[in-house]
């Protein structure tokens, strides 16, 4: 009978074992307690990963020991927790080694945050924590692995990181961390990776530096304002990765060239020296290099020739340098290059023979040069960038490469003395990459007769063929050359009408009382225009005149702070938007034309292309690409079809062209959908990222408004005014900082002084977010209808996100075209975007990641 007891007690608990173990780690103090009271409170609700009725050990991403009491690993990446992590929760894990709280929306850490005493390994990265890195990080000593990268820190990297003497991966990239490099690193011997890229440091590298990290194989620096040489980065023995790009090196690049290194990137920097020393670098294997740039530097000399040993290098850029005249560089030993570009490497004679067989070449760059003869056989296969414009080019283009360019992303063959058959071109693409080409196709018949016999006589009708073919073009030689006498005579009767008045000083000036603008010239001839990409072009001033009818109100486009915008045709069928800055400039000419050369440089596919600019006087004119289809305000608010404002670039996409029909808007109804919305969404914040981010110094945009995202040919978005700002000084510096009417953050109202704060990216930040409210309630940032107690369209969207009732705001004619839940996630980014607080607010790289994670349908 006590036998059977037993059993039946034992039976009994290991039964109600689960149940046991389940309370016990709900129970207070305890690590299952802990755990489930932040995912609690940071948002995550009940569901098969996370069952609120099973012990927590049984989660997804929660590893505990074997007996079930200590959590020593927690992954909760992208379960979207927000805000800030509460009090005694986490903090409390004594026992975590590992803890992964990436990709969410995380924006403050606790205090007993930093009490950890195993961890081992720390992912804070894509969240939007704010503040200041304290430096009770350094209580983390057996730290192995910390990644705060894509986040809001701001102010100094603490010395206490110094304590982390087990450190082998260190990332803080993607943040607002300023001063320099903190002296402490130094004393991390076993850093493997080390990443301190785009943020804002400055100052010199730590005393040693380059000899502290023995076992060091990445190093990126990338796009911050850090002061050194390239000695500075002699003796890292293991180094395979080097990232110092959009920085403030001098110096020499010999010492950089050492070791193991695959991956070089030197550019935008202030290196000098003659690049053919880098051959005498005797430590250095070739054959390992995959990634070699060293664009916009000061490099002289010629290439060096241990290139040829780089058999694996697939990324090679050495652009925008000064470099002599030379040969060509013998590259047919680089079978798996892919990207090659060497733009302006002063290049001479001709192209050779067996360049670039390799079928893995993806994008060739050869403009600017000096470059002759015939483009050799190339291989297509995967070619998908070509630009050999503004060289001396000659002879016919490739039929192989010819068959192969509607595929292709992107051409140039312009300003060059190439013969083609134009007839399977467009005029646009004429225009545009093939400028200066011979035109000369076969003599037109009908094609039905080339599927007839050939008759006996072929002989004679050819010859009468050829003979009236003659005829028909010497009469319109003829024709043409009285028309353009004519031209000519008329032209000078109108440059004399512009000598009337002489009283004027200087060359000429703006008179306007924002209606009307009249342009006085007396030397308009004598006053050069810039245009960057094609400086074979003698352009002057009397050709902006005739272009825009001597800046005439029927050819304005827009007149905004910045001055008014016309539209123009330069010669030889150029389309370009020519704006005034009317203001002025505290600015000389050369330090203007340095800013205008410098914003010229600067390329991405969701800006407006600065094409060239013309300084007339005190005035300063930046002439730009013209944008077919018109601002994103337009498209916004119901201009209708055929009607055009002021605030518009454009007037093709609102005209109608010879067949009635209305040109480059697309199928009408793919405008008024939610995937179309999402797409300018993403292209403008990629084009603010990329303002803030990827130049250096980093350019605030200032003005960002619907009226400033403007749709090119084929409806992609493109931000435009980037970087004019700083053209006009401190003068106007109060008025542009203020920005438009609706779109001005919190931050610059609300000073003690009265004067407005200075611009950061994150007061770019916060107009994009009201553009990104615009885009999905379809409603202006004010003077719209709006319930009593909200002023304007921040106030009231940020109020129905609060009440979780953001579906709302969702604007009618989209609502249908997708997900109302992918609407309410991005108008939830438009409410990070639009925080008072600067700090609270991510940035624009994270927006953009935050925005790609959202993905339409392509049905919608």
């Amino acid at each position: 009978m006590g036998t059977v007891l037993l059993c039946l007690i034992l039976v009994l608990t290991l039964f109600f074992k689960p149940f046991l173990c389940q309370q016990q780690q709900q129970e207070p103090n305890t690590d299952g307690y802990f755990v489930f009271d932040f995912f609690s409170k940071m948002g995550v609700k009940t569901s098969k990963n996370h069952n609120f009725s099973t012990s927590v050990c049984f989660w997804q991403g929660v590893v505990c020991d074997d007996n079930q009491e200590n959590v020593y690993k927690l992954t909760a990446s992208g379960l979207g927790l927000f805000g800030s992590i509460p009090e005694t929760t986490i903090g409390k894990l004594k026992k975590l080694e590992s803890l992964d709280l990436s990709n969410n929306n995380i924006t403050a850490l606790p205090s007993d945050f930093w009490s950890f005493g195993s961890l081992k390994i720390l992912n804070l990265s894509y969240n939007q924590i704010y503040g200041v890195l304290p430096n009770n990080v350094g209580n983390f000593a057996g730290l192995e692995k910390l990644d705060l990268s894509f986040n809001n820190f701001s102010g100094n990297i603490p010395e206490a990181v110094g304590s982390l003497v087990s450190l082998q991966v260190f990332n803080v990239s993607d943040n607002g961390f300023e001063s320099s490099i903190p002296q402490g690193i130094i004393k991390c011997h076993s850093l493997i990776s080390m990443d301190f890229s785009r943020n804002w440091l400055n100052g010199t590298l730590p005393d040693g530096f380059a000899a502290a990290f023995p076992m060091l194989k990445v190093l990126n620096l990338a796009g911050n304002q850090i002061l050194g040489e390239g000695s500075d980065l002699a003796g890292m023995a293991s180094i395979t990765f080097l990232n110092i790009s959009n920085n403030l090196f001098q110096g020499s690049v010999v010492d950089v060239f050492q070791g193991p290194l695959e991956v070089i990137d030197l550019s935008n920097n202030q290196l000098q020296g003659h690049v053919s020393q880098v051959n005498f670098s005797s430590s250095f294997n070739w054959s390992r290099l995959v990634y070699l740039d060293l664009s916009m530097n000061q490099l002289s000399g010629v290439f060096f020739d241990n290139l040829k040993h780089a058999h694996n290098l697939k990324h090679l850029n050495l652009a925008y340098n000064r470099f002599s005249r030379h040969e060509f560089l013998q590259t047919d030993i680089l079978p798996n290059i892919e990207y090659m570009n060497l733009s302006e490497t002063n290049l001479i004679g001709h192209i050779p023979i067996n360049f670039l067989r390799s079928s893995s070449l993806r994008s060739l760059d050869l403009s600017q040069n000096h470059l002759s003869g015939k483009i050799p056989y190339l291989s297509t296969q995967s070619l998908q960038m070509l630009d050999v414009s503004n060289n001396n080019l000659s002879g016919e283009i490739p039929i192989s490469l010819l068959k192969k360019l509607p595929w292709m992303e992107r051409y140039n063959f312009s300003y060059n003395n190439f013969t083609l058959c134009a007839s399977q071109f467009s005029a646009e693409t004429l225009q545009s990459a093939f400028i200066g080409s011979l035109n000369s196709c076969p003599i037109a018949a009908n094609p039905s007769l080339f599927k007839r016999k050939v008759p006996s006589h072929k002989g004679l009708k050819l010859a009468l063929v050829l003979a009236l073919s003659m005829v028909c073009l010497l009469a319109g030689l003829l024709f043409l050359a009285f028309g353009c006498r004519r031209k000519t005579k008329m032209w000078t009767v109108k440059q004399s009408s512009y000598k009337e008045d002489q009283n004027l000083s200087g060359p000429f000036s703006f008179q306007t009382d924002s209606t009307t603008w009249v342009a006085d010239v007396k030397h308009a001839t004598s006053v050069p225009v810039v245009i960057f990409e094609k400086p074979l072009l003698n352009f002057t001033f009397a050709d902006l005149l005739s272009a825009t009818s001597n800046f005439d109100r029927g050819t304005l486009l827009a007149d905004g702070r910045f001055g008014p915008v016309y539209r123009g045709f330069l010669q030889g069928g150029i389309h370009v938007a020519v704006k005034v800055l009317v203001h002025g400039s505290t600015m000389t000419d050369h330090e203007a034309a340095r800013e205008l050369e410098y914003l010229g440089r600067i390329k991405h596919p969701n800006l407006v292309p600065l094409t060239g600019y013309c300084l007339a006087g005190e005035q300063r004119i930046a002439i730009y690409d013209y944008m077919e289809n018109g601002n994103l305000q337009n498209f916004l608010y119901d201009l209708p079809l055929g009607v055009q404002t002021t605030d518009d670039w454009s007037t093709d996409t609102w005209e109608e062209d010879d067949n009635n029909g209305i040109q480059n808007i697309g199928p009408a109804g793919m405008l008024l959908t939610w995937r179309f919305r999402h797409k300018i969404a993403v292209g403008t914040a990629r084009a603010l990222a990329f303002l803030h981010h990827g130049c250096s110094p980093p350019i605030i945009h200032r003005d960002v408004k619907a009226s400033s995202v403007y749709l090119d040919l084929n409806l992609e978005p493109r931000l435009s005014d980037f970087g004019l700002a700083k053209i006009f000084g401190n003068g106007l510096e109060d008025e542009i900082t203020l920005g438009s009417p609706g779109y001005v953050p919190p931050e610059f109202l609300q000073t003690e002084t009265g004067s407005p704060k200075k611009a950061t990216p994150k007061s770019d930040v916060y107009s994009f977010g009201i553009v990104l409210f615009e885009l999905i309630t379809g409603k202006k940032p004010v003077e719209d209808d709006y319930p009593d107690k909200e002023k304007n369209l921040v106030t009231w969207v940020r109020g129905l996100v609060k009440k979780n009732q953001a579906s709302r705001a969702i604007d009618p004619k989209i609502r249908d075209t997708g997900l109302e839940s992918q609407m309410e996630e991005a108008l939830k980014i438009g409410y990070l975007c639009t925080a008072d607080i600067p700090a609270k607010r991510p940035s624009m790289q994270q927006v953009v990641g935050l925005l790609k994670d959202i993905e339409p349908l392509i049905n919608q």
